[in-house]
């Protein structure tokens, strides 16, 4: 398969404002061309630097991504966020990288990547997904993300206090693809 595989999903909007009509059609697409998936990655993560301040870790994903399932939210054209998985061993896949451009927030979409992500990892023959994120407690922006995997079905796993620095311990989730 080259380019971009479309898979249309609905997402929901809870607000009303014209750019994002109740039920508007959203599309959820595969990436694979290298260049549109740095293009995308650069766009989602230069306007979340509050989340990816560190510029030597924004520009490793920005880099990295091109070797990664790629998912994307789009709204035509426009990107509203993206997804990528990264094989950690033979039955398990990471969510390496999200983001989810603030105007998008509370929308279903980060949801709906995860769920298409869960799917794409489930088809490919993995059997756990994990994510690794700052332990709860620590930043009220990664209690929200904590919560937000939680609620996406990810379930506590391990804590390594030291893995990324003391001041940012990593919280391991993971969940089962079958």
């Amino acid at each position: 398969m080259t380019g971009s595989q479309n898979i249309r999903m609905k997402l929901h909007s809870s607000i009303t404002d014209d750019t994002f009509r109740r039920d508007e059609e959203k599309m959820i697409v595969t990436v694979k061309d290298a260049e549109e998936k740095r293009v995308i990655a650069r766009t989602v993560l230069e306007a979340l630097k509050d989340w990816f301040e560190v510029d030597e870790s924004r520009e490793g994903y920005i880099r990295d991504c091109a070797d990664w399932i790629f998912l994307a939210a789009k709204e035509g054209d426009k990107p509203m966020g993206f997804l990528c998985l990264q094989e950690t061993g033979n039955a398990t896949v990471e969510l390496a990288v999200m983001g989810v451009l603030k105007e998008y927030h509370r929308n279903g979409i980060g949801r709906q990547l995860v769920e298409k992500a869960k799917e794409v990892a489930a088809e490919a023959g993995y059997e756990f997904m994990q994510v690794k994120t700052v332990k709860m407690g620590m930043y009220e922006d990664y209690d929200r993300t904590n919560y937000f995997y939680i609620g996406c079905g990810f379930k506590e796993f391990e804590l390594f206090p030291t893995h990324w620095d003391e001041a940012n311990p990593c919280q391991v989730y993971v969940m089962s693809l079958k």
